[in-house]
């Protein structure tokens, strides 16, 4: 029977490099919650992206650069129970803490994500929404920029994030899918569309699929990321 965390408190962990154009936005939907604590971790910027989140308060940590690193960095000094790892280009709906204790004490839950909406406008972009949220509730396969939360007791149980230098998300998830039910809220967040727009929707959309596929067949990360990093399979 999964815990009462009803009063649980939320670590919100945000992994940052150069975000000085997002980070405010994305801090700032979380500052109206309750028993929550925000830890900001950097892997090096070279931009005002920690003097901002200092001065909005924020606990700022530094890591070796690369997201899993950094995200099992903000969890080993996190205090809450239940730990939310937040894209530094995804903001929060209102409300999201309680959706989120709600959520996890849901029977068979181990974790969760939320519904993705992307912060542009036309059909292109609502079809790639469709099919997060088909692959999501069907599949049970949320990605990092849903914002994954998870218990820290389930988190370390897993042995946290794999410091993999990409698809560390989809891994965990993985994982987690052996052992409970991933909950997807109803409620969006909003990330930047940003990668879209960059390589353009199908593009981007063929990049991720052929990227998976790789990893599935069993190639390795790292060299999936060095592909990752030519122009072609450039994500950021």
């Amino acid at each position: 029977m999964n815990q009462n965390l009803d009063a649980a408190k939320i670590s919100i962990i945000i992994p940052a490099l150069n975000e000085a154009a997002n980070i405010e936005d994305v801090i700032i939907t979380t500052q109206n919650s309750t028993n929550t604590e925000i830890i900001l971790v950097d892997g090096g910027s070279q931009d005002d992206t920690v003097a901002i989140a200092q001065l909005l308060g924020v606990k700022v940590i530094s890591s070796s650069p690369g997201r899993a690193v950094q995200m099992n960095a903000g969890a080993v000094v996190a205090s809450g129970e239940i730990l939310l790892f937040l894209h530094a280009d995804t903001r929060l709906p209102a409300g999201f803490e309680v959706m989120i204790r709600t959520a996890l004490q849901q029977p068979g839950t181990v974790a969760g994500a939320f519904n993705l909406r992307i912060d542009a406008s036309g059909w292109g972009m609502r079809l790639v929404e469709l099919g997060v949220k088909v692959r999501s509730h069907f599949w049970q396969m949320p990605y990092g920029d849903q914002a994954i939360f998870i218990t820290k007791d389930i988190f370390q149980q897993i042995g946290n994030f794999p410091e993999l230098p990409i698809m560390e998300d989809f891994e965990l998830i993985r994982r987690l899918k052996c052992i409970g039910k991933i909950a997807i809220i109803q409620e969006s967040v909003i990330t930047s569309a940003r990668r879209w727009l960059r390589k353009g929707i199908l593009q981007t959309t063929l990049i991720n699929q052929i990227v998976i596929i790789a990893y599935l067949l069993g190639i390795s990360p790292q060299r999936i990321r060095r592909w990752y990093r030519q122009e072609k399979f450039r994500k950021n």
